[in-house]
């Protein structure tokens, strides 16, 4: 056999999760020792993956996006890595994950069927990834039936974080939820990372393994706000100052940073919202108390965080891994707390916080989860990859990316192959685009438009214009250039760019995203008025 026509071949069986190490012997009986340098690191080149989601985290919720909450590990990766300004979710739970997973739009997936899409896990391993996930699936079926090899998690949108419930799955069987997990009381977040170290630990992963995907779906900081009592208690007073005070620190932060370009002002409070200085005292004192919960719940997902990172480096990996956190929507608004006088390291606790903390989480936009204004939408995201990222450390890159990217991006670096069918699925082509170059400190060729829509709220971005509507109202007209925070609306200045815009928008939703006739209804000519602080309907946790 000719040396190239070898080459070749190893190369294909190279991706064979039992075959490689055996040929690691069998190349050396084949090439001098030069060669087989030159010809592996074709491989050593392919990072392992760790992709994080957070669950209702807005954009200001880390200490180096502008929060005060305690979030070192993230601060240090964003630090030594690159931070977007603009990377975008879809502004709800699940069909974040949806475009996440597929890369492609939600209901152009098939929504929570994944009827047409395929998930990363599923690409990435006939490529010769190991895929594994742990955290909140939110889906249908079960990850190990779309790719992952090993899984533990809740498949419900939202759980108990001390008790649980009954859709914890370890590897596709039932998981009984114990009151001590590796000996300390159970607690999910925890518990998500425990497993995560487990699936390492038995493959026993260094940098002479196979590369490994590995996908955290953390449901922390989502309500109920849940914490123990120390991690809670490291918060004591620090929100008694109200949420005006600590949304212009934030925001000040931002700017300060580079993270937030000074022209882009604070949008106000908004009407729905009462001034701190307005309310009771006993209201301002329950208040701060639960803003508390909500910080400690950040506190300990990034110190599992740091537990991970820990671990990859004393394996010799971290290097090579390229590691991403993101959130899947904004805050959240809805007021759904029930018994105030019970602690919230008590599992029978049910607090949640609302629009005006929410309104904080998301500094400095507006609105919230589910809305596609740019607080509903509007994620972190941080890239880590030491052998692999081409910018200055500490960057910031403002060029706009979405969570359908991401498989575009696993893809070219993992050096696998987009498929047309898994099993009976008839798979849409992909939507995403590589953020490579922007990993490589390059202008990317991006979207020509990205495409938002939940419920009633619509939005379409193309370049530096926004066209949004709010639960069906009036489509708004923004130049993000200018205006990030939205609030200077130009549909009456550039009525024939609302006119192209939503046609395009009903023309993807329609088309690609194949939206039923109900959600394709024209928006109504008045803004709507919205209002969230009396919010205590009993809809699906989500």
């Amino acid at each position: 056999m000719e040396k190239s026509a070898r080459i070749q071949e190893i190369k294909k069986l190279m991706k064979s999760n039992l075959l490689t190490n055996l040929f690691k012997y069998w190349l050396k009986a084949y090439f001098s020792f030069g060669s087989l340098l030159s010809l592996t690191s074709v491989f050593a080149v392919r990072p392992n993956i760790v992709l994080i989601m957070a669950d209702d985290l807005g954009f200001a919720d880390l200490g180096c996006y502008g929060s005060e909450i305690q979030t070192p590990n993230l601060d240090r990766l964003a630090k030594n890595g690159l931070k977007f300004s603009q990377f975008y979710n879809t502004a709800k739970c699940h069909s974040s994950r949806v475009s996440l997973l597929t890369g492609l739009y939600c209901d152009q997936a098939g929504g929570k069927s994944l009827s047409r899409g395929a998930t990363i896990a599923e690409v990435l391993k006939p490529a010769g990834y190991s895929t594994w996930m742990t955290g909140k699936w939110h889906l249908s079926e079960q990850p190990t039936d779309f790719g992952f090899q090993k899984y533990w998690g809740h498949l419900s949108g939202a759980t108990n974080f001390f008790s649980g419930d009954k859709s914890f799955r370890l590897n596709g069987k039932e998981w009984h939820v114990p009151r001590m997990l590796n000996g300390k009381p159970f607690y999910t977040t925890h518990a998500i990372t425990d497993y995560a170290l487990q699936f390492l630990s038995e493959e026993d992963i260094d940098s002479h393994s196979n590369p490994f995907f590995l996908y955290i779906a953390y449901n922390a900081p989502h309500y109920p706000l849940h914490a123990p009592r120390k991690d809670v208690e490291k918060y004591n007073g620090a929100y008694d100052v109200g949420w005006d005070v600590i949304r212009k620190l934030r925001y000040q932060n931002q700017v300060k940073s580079g993270l937030i370009p000074e022209k882009f002002k604070l949008s106000p409070r908004a009407p729905h919202i009462p001034a701190w200085s307005d309310i009771k005292e006993t209201e301002r004192h329950w208040e701060a108390k639960r803003m508390e919960v909500f910080a400690a719940m950040i506190d300990i997902m990034d110190q599992n965080i740091g537990r991970l990172l820990t671990d990859l480096k004393s394996r010799g990996v971290l290097d090579n891994t390229l590691f991403l956190f993101c959130a899947d929507n904004g805050g959240c608004p809805f007021e759904r707390t029930r018994g105030r006088n019970i602690a919230p390291w008590d599992p029978d606790s049910y607090w949640t916080y609302d629009a005006s903390w929410a309104q904080v989480s998301n500094t400095p936009f507006r609105l919230y989860k589910q809305n596609q204004h740019e607080g509903g939408i509007s994620s972190p995201l941080i890239a880590h990859w030491p052998n692999g990222l081409k910018v200055k450390a500490g960057s910031i890159t403002r060029q706009p990316a979405h969570l359908i990217d991401f498989m575009a991006t696993f893809i070219e670096l993992g050096k696998a192959t987009y498929p047309r069918k898994i099993g009976n699925r008839q798979i849409d082509p992909l939507e995403g685009k590589s953020l490579t170059p922007i990993f490589n400190n390059e202008k990317r060729d991006g979207h020509d438009s990205m495409y938002f829509h939940f419920g009633t709220d619509r939005a379409l971005r193309q370049g530096k214009w926004k066209l949004v509507s709010a639960k069906g109202g009036k489509w708004e007209l923004y130049n993000l250039d200018n205006d990030r925070t939205e609030l200077k609306d130009l549909s009456a200045k550039y009525p024939q760019k609302v006119s192209q815009m939503s046609k395009e928008w009903f023309n993807i939703a329609k088309n690609k995203d194949r939206l039923k006739e109900k959600a394709l209804k024209p928006v109504k000519p008045e803004v709507k008025l919205l209002s969230f602080r009396k919010d205590t309907s009993n809809q699906i946790v989500d």
